[in-house]
């Protein structure tokens, strides 16, 4: 029985390797196709995006500013700390943004400035860092510090602390985050072969006609008595 099997499976086996073999150029059209489509959209269409980011500390107050010398409590450490996710939010709050659109003049809206703006709690510390991306990389600097500008007055009209201190204000960085040329087509390759292979095999099972002995047995379930071989017409005597 287990011979039966393991016969079985090497014949399923070269079944798969003589369908991906008789497919191969269909298999590598629809590879080539994905590639170029990837490649079209990402160096011919998709615009690049440009990311730049400023960093601040919270959770300084007015009191500890004049009193530099006095040692910060663990309770105020962990107190600061909880009120860094509070100010994340205020980052991205409609009442900051919507006085950088006023103050930059933008032509977008609150919505659309939010989605490009991320605000990132750096772990284990009271430091904020506020990305914003653009399609250009002096814009997104200029909006990263606009926010960064907005925000500290919304901490101060809100939290009534001036507890906020600009660590690196933006600059323009001219490394594009987006799109990602080799990611792209690194995916696109995947998909092509995957889209292929699939349609290989579908291509096979409506395929029925009779190319060899074999298929008489596989689809006629008839056994081959005989074979008469093709002769091409320069090969008569």
């Amino acid at each position: 029985m287990e011979e039966i099997n393991i016969y079985e499976e090497e014949i399923s086996l070269r079944e798969i390797i003589s369908v991906l073999k008789k497919r191969l150029r269909l298999i590598t059209v629809v590879v080539a196709i994905c590639i170029m489509a990837a490649a079209t959209y990402t160096f011919w269409i998709k615009k690049p995006v440009y990311e730049s980011y400023t960093t601040i500390m919270v959770g300084k107050p007015v009191q500890r500013v004049q009193d530099s010398s006095a040692p910060i409590t663990y309770q105020e450490l962990q107190t600061n700390r909880l009120l860094v996710s509070t100010y994340g939010e205020i980052a991205k709050s409609r009442s900051t943004l919507e006085e950088v659109l006023r103050r930059l003049n933008l032509n977008t809206t609150y919505e659309k400035l939010k989605s490009r703006i991320k605000v990132n709690l750096v772990k284990n510390t009271e430091i904020i860092e506020i990305r914003v991306s653009d399609h250009d990389p002096v814009m997104a600097a200029t909006i990263a510090n606009a926010v960064s500008e907005s925000f500290s007055r919304q901490v101060i009209r809100i939290m009534n602390v001036e507890n906020v201190q600009v660590i690196d204000e933006a600059i323009p960085i001219y490394q594009k985050v987006q799109p990602k040329p080799v990611l792209n087509l690194s995916l696109s390759l995947i998909l092509g072969l995957m889209m292929g292979v699939f349609f290989a095999f579908l291509q096979e099972s409506f395929d029925t006609s009779i190319k060899s002995p074999e298929d008489v047995a596989k689809y006629l379930g008839l056994p081959v008595i005989g074979s008469i071989p093709y002769i091409e017409k320069g090969e008569v005597a």
